[in-house]
């Protein structure tokens, strides 16, 4: 075995069904918390409210402006409203979680996160923010949230489209992280058991949304597919995403589910043992084939042109994203290698023909 670092990241999880209704008093009561900035989107404020009723004098001040990518001004907002508190907690998807990171970022205060969605941000130290139409992202130990209470319960609500597309973006974490610049054997590890639990989960939740053992699954593979990537880092398929869902404001889980078989298949002939892995992990015998069938019987949309965007903005940010590149991505990343994967991903063709 090769010598290898692994850093282990800080971080409390508390998981289980029911846990944010029966135990979030008790983590916030472990904060010493008596001023609190309550983050939750608009489409998740009651239920919020509702979790944070056996503390609500200690709520010091809601925001609930919470946009997608985390727009500056956005960040800006929430920072004001921080004025005073001494915990931060974020209630929703990752756009949330990435919003009260932003606060942490220049505040240094602590973050309990609730997810609500497959998300995994909310164990990664990584950072996002947009201004204009870049995206900018960074690693910083301030942001990772110090404890999270995962609670299969509260994604029960969360419509299958939605899921599926969460869930998805969580097996891009898994996936990537076999060949991200920190990759390790443990961070692989923890990527494959991820892989496994997501695979068992996608199917069962397409079919009944309120099956809790599948919410449950898919939770769990979320927890260990972030864990993954906060440790193994961010890969070319991260890169591609940021770089369109910063320009032209696409919906991050569905640009994430439709981009990744395309990686895959640009990346898997040149890392056959991960490639191998990633296959066991699905079951599949073919994992470029298994992962695209999978997303395609789950109604993921087939290609990047169902999200709105148009086939000529591709051009405009190629250089974009062969700046960001990985110099060790296991396949040469060059333009004209780039330019069929996108142009694939847009179009919605088989992944493997145009990209090899």
């Amino acid at each position: 075995m090769n010598a290898f670092t692994y850093d282990a990241l800080p971080g409390r999880v508390v998981f289980g069904s029911g846990a944010a209704s029966t135990q979030l008093l008790a983590e916030v009561d472990a904060f010493g918390a008596r001023r609190i900035l309550l983050i939750a989107g608009s489409s998740e404020a009651d239920l919020a409210r509702e979790l944070c009723a056996p503390f609500a004098d200690r709520i010091a001040a809601e925001f609930t402006d919470v946009r997608p990518h985390v727009p500056v001004e956005v960040a800006e907002r929430a920072r004001a409203a921080a004025a005073g508190a001494d915990l931060v907690l974020s209630v929703g998807g990752g756009s949330t979680t990435g919003t009260a990171k932003a606060v942490a970022l220049t505040t240094g205060l602590p973050v309990l996160a609730v997810p609500t969605t497959y998300a995994g941000s909310e164990v990664t130290p990584v950072w996002g923010l947009t201004e204009g139409n870049r995206k900018t992202t960074g690693t910083d130990p301030r942001v990772l949230p110090r404890t999270v209470v995962y609670d299969p319960d509260l994604t029960l609500t969360l419509p299958p489209e939605l899921s599926v597309a969460s869930g998805l973006n969580a097996m891009a974490h898994c996936v990537e992280a076999f060949w991200a610049p920190r990759r390790n054997p443990v961070s692989s590890a923890v990527a494959a058991e991820g892989i496994r639990h997501l695979a068992a989960g996608l199917p069962a939740i397409a079919a009944d949304g309120a099956d809790g053992a599948a919410r449950s699954d898919l939770l769990l593979g979320a927890y260990l597919a972030g864990s993954a990537f906060a440790v193994a880092g961010s890969g070319l398929h991260h890169k591609i995403c940021h770089v369109l869902g910063g320009a032209f404001d696409l919906p991050h889980a569905r640009t994430h589910a439709i981009v990744l078989p395309h990686v895959l298949a640009f990346n898997a002939p040149d890392a056959p043992a991960a490639a191998a892995r990633i296959a066991v992990a699905l079951g599949q015998v073919d994992p470029v084939g298994g992962l695209h069938e999978l997303g395609a019987k789950l109604g993921v949309p087939q290609g990047l042109q169902e999200l709105g965007l148009a086939e000529g903005d591709l051009e405009t940010v190629l250089d974009d994203i062969l700046a960001l590149a990985p110099a060790d991505n296991p396949r040469p990343v060059t333009p004209a290698g780039v330019r069929r994967l996108l142009h694939a991903a847009w179009a919605g063709t088989a992944p493997g023909g145009a990209n090899t």
